[in-house]
């Protein structure tokens, strides 16, 4: 069983994706993670990544691995580094790379074949996914994503600052040549902007049959 659940940042995906995994005892899948683990690999280079050539072959070379809903690169768990300013200033351009996004979604659906998952991400329900069972779409007010973002302590920009970096990176997401961020016409869509996690949890799992 595939559960795949798209949206834009800060509108509490990761979160309920992780929740909605413990309740129903399978695996949560964030496929942010695996583009943040290639950004922070490449940001300890001098490649360019405005050169499509150079990054891709370096992301090529790197050995991307799922362990407990941790994001293993090249054998060392990164999960905790994955959020910090350097990486998600740069994230946005580097998943954009169509050729990236093929490797990555090649390697989710590696993971997938043998597991029941619940995935979280921009494209999860049009392009990396689309035969899941179950999809759904979370979206929320700027202002929301913003806070909501902020409150979660990673970053040391200012609210306003965040909320200019989620807007920016929206807007990429939305514009990308493959995997743009928009909702799957077969989706459920759920603004969560004035819902609790606690609520948003129990309108997914509602929805899904055993």
């Amino acid at each position: 069983m595939i559960i795949a659940i798209d949206g834009p940042a800060g509108t509490g995906k990761s979160t309920i994706a992780s929740i909605i995994a413990k309740k129903l005892n399978i695996t949560y899948l964030n496929s942010g993670s695996f583009y943040r683990a290639l950004t922070l690999a490449l940001n300890e280079t001098d490649i360019d990544i405005s050169d499509v050539d150079a990054v891709l072959d370096f992301c090529r070379k790197q050995k991307l691995d799922y362990v407990n809903s941790r994001l293993v690169l090249n054998g060392t768990d990164v999960e905790d580094s994955l959020h910090n300013d350097a990486v998600s200033k740069r994230v946005a351009q580097v998943s954009s790379i169509v050729p990236v996004r093929h490797l990555v979604n090649e390697r989710m659906q590696e993971i997938t074949k043998s597991q029941s998952i619940i995935c979280e991400g921009r494209d999860m329900t049009t392009v990396v996914f689309p035969q899941a069972e179950y999809k759904f779409y979370l979206d929320a007010s700027i202002d929301v994503q913003a806070e909501r973002r902020f409150k979660q302590g990673v970053s040391n920009m200012t609210l306003e600052e965040v909320r200019e970096s989620i807007r920016k990176r929206d807007e990429i997401d939305r514009n990308k040549a493959e995997g743009a961020l928009k909702k799957a016409d077969d989706a459920f869509y759920i603004d969560t902007s004035d819902l609790t996690i606690d609520k948003v949890c129990e309108i997914i799992i509602s929805k899904i049959k055993f």
